[in-house]
């Protein structure tokens, strides 16, 4: 199968400017390659540097060294080298990003938040909207809600709001932070079938599942991120497949 994403000898160190400098080395030397079709799992305890690495990949973090290269269309691009724009247009077109929390404009209504990643990329309005309540209904978001802004909802509400506007393209490269972390099993299995459903399209998927009965579900490998593994870890034979 295609590699769609390959990191090379990535490393990433935080300098906390207010407390002396200080440095805190997150992670060093880490490579991985994700194949089309293919859901690898970030594993390892809580501050290991998992959603660090996840957010090295969307690049809202810059490494300090080492390489993400994603295939967007026909060309490979660095997003660690990549101009800003170029970002933008991956980000666009390439790879989803389904955070932990949903940070939206106020007022603005949940068909809309969900709809804007499709319209940005010249999909038909009725199209997308026709999608989105697709998506919504799915995910048992009431029909009463759509129309309202997600501020007030409750968390779990926001969440499949947000799991939502991440599923409205169909991303090559999905990129998946604890997508289930605040919803119950009916819920979580509408989410465990979309991730599916992209693998069979051929996506290519990093995500970060702590609920062990989701993660068994989706993950076709592991990858450890943590001290102990941060300078073994060269190629794809040291993650570990999921029994």
């Amino acid at each position: 199968m295609t590699i769609l994403i390959s990191v090379g000898g990535l490393s990433k160190t935080f300098t906390l400017h207010t407390q002396g400098g200080a440095e805190i080395a997150v992670f060093d030397d880490i490579s991985l390659e994700v194949r089309a079709g293919e859901c690898v799992c970030l594993h390892g305890p809580s501050g290991a540097g998992k959603s660090t690495l996840l957010r090295s990949l969307y690049a809202n973090y810059k490494p300090d060294a080492g390489h993400v290269v994603v295939q967007h269309g026909g060309d490979s691009i660095d997003l660690v080298s990549a101009e800003p724009w170029e970002v933008v247009e991956v980000r666009r077109r390439t790879i989803g990003y389904v955070s932990q929390f949903l940070r939206v404009i106020p007022r603005v209504a949940t068909t809309d938040i969900v709809t804007e990643p499709a319209i940005a990329i010249g999909i038909p309005a009725d199209e997308a909207h026709a999608k989105a309540k697709a998506l919504l209904a799915r995910l048992n978001i009431p029909k009463r809600l759509w129309s309202l802004a997600p501020a007030t909802f409750s968390g779990g509400e926001q969440q499949r709001v947000n799991i939502a506007r991440g599923f409205m393209v169909n991303y090559p490269v999905l990129l998946l932070d604890e997508p289930t972390a605040s919803l119950d099993a009916a819920n979580r299995q509408s989410v465990v079938e979309l991730i599916n459903e992209a693998k069979a399209r051929g996506a290519a998927i990093v995500g970060i599942f702590h609920d062990e009965e989701v993660r068994d579900a989706v993950a076709d490998r592991l990858f450890k991120v943590g001290q102990s593994v941060r300078k073994s870890q060269r190629n794809m034979t040291a993650a570990e497949p999921v029994a």
